[in-house]
């Protein structure tokens, strides 16, 4: 779903056909949602794409970002916290947006689209924590994780736990050679009634048993 309205709201009970779930009380604006994504209340989610099956819960913020699938984002995370322009002799946003303060005055664009060439990118199946906050042009790797309360300055690596202010890494989910197969298998790009078969084993075989059921 490519919109700038929002999906009508569905009951959690309401049978599941793939359409995006919006709270009533997010907003979207140039907005691209996945198939079972959903953003929960009061999410703010501009000019970024969520990919399928992720969730954004309650109060967070999201802009210039790409998002992968199955991405499980916690309460009150702010992706690409947006910088000022610090090198100015005003850092306000009058120097960038004057429009809104001087009759005439045009929006400084350059600014703007230097904020979008910083995108946030995040991979698949990433956990992040409540509180956390990414910086701008910050990279992060499918599977990783980031603590609550983190703030990301610099990327994080495919199955890495960072956390702190700054966040740094904690440690890795799993040894490299079953990072490697699992980033190999990408068992994210499954269609729907494949994942369904395979589910109860992600619930009951350990990692290295179902690699090699399914590889």
């Amino acid at each position: 779903m490519t919109a700038n309205e929002k999906p009508t709201p569905r009951p959690a009970s309401a049978p599941r056909d793939g359409s995006p779930r919006v709270h009533g009380t997010a907003q979207l604006r140039n907005a691209t949602l996945g198939r079972f994504t959903e953003l929960k209340e009061r999410v703010q989610f501009c000019d970024s794409t969520l990919g399928d099956y992720s969730y954004i819960e309650r109060h967070s913020e999201v802009i210039y970002s790409r998002i992968g699938k199955f991405c499980a984002i916690a309460a009150d995370v702010r992706i690409n916290a947006l910088r000022h322009p610090m090198e100015r002799i005003s850092q306000h946003k009058m120097t960038y947006r004057p429009n809104e303060y001087f009759v005439g005055a045009k929006l400084d664009k350059t600014f703007r689209e230097s904020r979008i060439q910083d995108a946030v990118e995040i991979g698949h199946d990433v956990w992040i924590g409540h509180g956390a906050i990414i910086l701008p042009g910050v990279k992060i790797g499918h599977g990783a994780v980031v603590a609550a309360g983190a703030v990301v300055t610099k990327d994080v690596a495919p199955h890495a736990v960072a956390g702190g202010m700054p966040a740094a890494f904690i440690k890795w989910r799993f040894a490299p050679d079953i990072s490697a197969r699992i980033i190999s298998l990408g068992w994210w790009d499954w269609e729907h009634e494949r994942l369904a078969r395979a589910v109860d084993d992600m619930r009951a075989l350990s990692v290295e048993a179902f690699l090699e059921k399914y590889e």
